[in-house]
C-alpha cells in the first residue's frame, strides 16, 4: 500500500509537512521585495508632493531613480513567484510501501517489509532520520522522546526481540540520497518485522526530514506497524 499526501493531517498519522524553508533562497527575496516594495511607495508619495516641498527635507531625498525602481521591482516580484512555483515542481514526496515479504528475516515465516520512496521528481537529502518504539498496552504520546536507530534497536534487544529473526532495523545517515521517481527506482528498505514482533509492538514511527534542491525542509512520520494486520489476510508477496 502507498500513503497519499495531505499536509492537513496530525504529523503522527503520516503527513507530509513542510517545516522550513531556506533562509537564503526564500527570505532574502521576500526582503528584497520588501524593501523595493517600501521605496515606491516612497517616491509615489514624493511625486504628489508640490514642487517647493520638494526642495525641503524630507522630500528632497530621492533615493532611486523611479524608472529603475520599477525595473527592479519587476524583477524581484519575478524572481519570488519563480521560486515558489519551482519549489512546488521539485518538492519530495515521500510515501510508505508495506507487505508481507518471504525472505527477509532467517526465519522461512513471511515478514512485513516496510520501504519508504520519494515520489517527486528530483532528487532529496536525508536531513535526520528517528525512530520511536510503542508497545503494545503502553501511552503513545506525540510528546515521546525520539532516538535513533541504534538506541531503538538496543531498546528492542532489551524487550526480548532478536535481531535478523524478529526484526530488522535499516538507518540512514544525513546526507543519503533519495532518489526522485523519474529514476525508476522501487521503495528502500526501512525495516522487516516477524509476526511475533507484530504481536508486540503497537506501534514503530520512523519520522524523516529530507531536504530538495532549493534547500526547504520536509518531514514525515510514518507508524511501519500501521495495517499490519489489514494486509496479513492478503496473500504474501513473493
Amino acid at each position: 500500500m502507498i500513503e497519499a499526501y495531505d499536509e492537513n493531517e496530525d504529523p503522527l498519522a503520516g503527513a507530509q509537512r513542510r517545516i522550513r524553508r531556506s533562509p537564503l533562497l526564500f527570505t532574502t527575496p521576500l526582503v528584497l521585495l520588501g524593501l523595493l516594495t517600501a521605496l515606491l511607495v516612497w517616491e509615489a508619495t514624493r511625486a504628489n508632493v508640490s514642487a517647493e516641498a520638494r526642495t525641503e527635507w524630507p522630500w528632497r531625498l530621492q533615493l532611486i531613480d523611479g524608472q529603475v525602481l520599477g525595473s527592479l521591482l519587476a524583477v524581484s516580484l519575478g524572481a519570488v513567484l519563480a521560486r515558489a512555483q519551482y519549489a512546488r515542481t521539485v518538492r519530495p514526496y515521500l510515501g510508505w510501501r508495506a507487505a508481507w515479504t518471504k525472505g527477509l528475516l532467517t526465519t522461512e515465516a513471511p515478514a512485513w517489509r516496510v520501504g519508504i520512496l520519494n515520489g517527486g521528481q528530483h532528487m532529496a537529502l536525508i536531513e535526520s532520520w528517528d525512530t520511536r518504539v510503542v508497545m503494545q498496552g503502553a501511552d503513545d504520546s506525540a510528546d515521546a522522546r525520539w532516538s535513533s536507530v541504534a538506541d531503538t534497536v538496543a531498546e528492542l534487544t532489551e524487550a526480548g526481540f532478536v535481531v535478523g529473526e524478529d526484526f530488522r532495523l535499516i538507518g540512514f545517515g544525513a546526507g543519503f540520497p533519495l532518489v526522485g521517481a523519474v529514476g525508476g527506482h522501487d521503495t528502500v528498505l526501512v525495516g522487516a518485522f516477524s509476526e511475533s514482533f507484530a504481536h508486540r509492538v503497537r506501534s514503530l514511527y520512523v519520522r524523516v526530514r529530507v531536504t530538495d534542491v532549493v534547500g526547504d525542509t520536509h518531514e514525515r512520520t510514518m507508524d511501519c506497524m500501521k495495517d499490519v494486520w489489514i494486509e496479513r489476510a492478503a496473500p504474501a508477496a513473493g
